[in-house]
């Protein structure tokens, strides 16, 4: 069965646009740190430590502090369990598509 401690925090993580905006770009890139994730995004740096404190809770991010310098890159296991989550439903509608397709035939002949 899933977990819905993982999964709620994930989507809890991702709900929001502007965390997933700053999700996207660390994706994007092999590693970025605050500044760079600061620049340009119209959010102030404190803004940007508290979204990424939350990707880093629910495990999407993960960090490397090298001198004056953290580094975050995605980490993604951390979506697993919401791939889990869709692929549940994933089966859960394809069995249902099969079985308005058949209910379908049978009403037009």
């Amino acid at each position: 069965m899933i977990e819905t401690a993982p999964i709620t925090t994930v989507m809890r993580a991702l709900a929001d646009p502007t965390r997933r905006a700053v999700f996207e770009r660390i994706v994007s890139a092999d590693e970025i740190t605050v500044a760079e994730l600061t620049r340009g995004s119209g959010v102030t740096q404190g803004a940007i430590s508290q979204h990424l404190k939350s990707l880093k809770q629910a495990g999407l991010v993960a960090e490397r502090p090298e001198g004056r310098n953290v580094y975050y890159r995605a980490e993604p296991e951390g979506l697993a369990p919401l791939f889990d989550w869709m692929s549940h439903y994933g089966v859960f509608w394809r069995n249902r598509f099969a079985d308005l397709r058949t209910l379908l035939k049978e009403i037009d002949p």
